[in-house]
């Protein structure tokens, strides 16, 4: 075989293998995500007192039930 072949069949391996590799993590990413939320009510709840409010329960689950909403939509 010649080197234009070798070189081509190399060059088509990377561009699969990025390829490839950008979607696999992609994909873990969003489910690491759906699994562990990046913020969840303690959280929520530490802001608010930060920022000088006095979360309530209901306020609370209003809150992350908008977010959940939220994050629910954009998919």
């Amino acid at each position: 075989m010649s080197t234009t072949i070798w070189v081509f069949i190399a060059v088509l391996a990377l561009i699969v293998g990025f390829a490839g590799g950008f979607f696999a993590a992609r994909k873990y990413m969003e489910n690491y995500l759906k699994k562990n939320p990046p913020i969840d009510e303690n959280m929520l709840k530490a802001m608010m007192l930060q920022m000088g409010q006095k979360p309530s329960e209901k306020k609370l689950h209003q809150m992350m039930n908008a977010m959940k909403a939220q994050n629910n939509k954009k998919k």
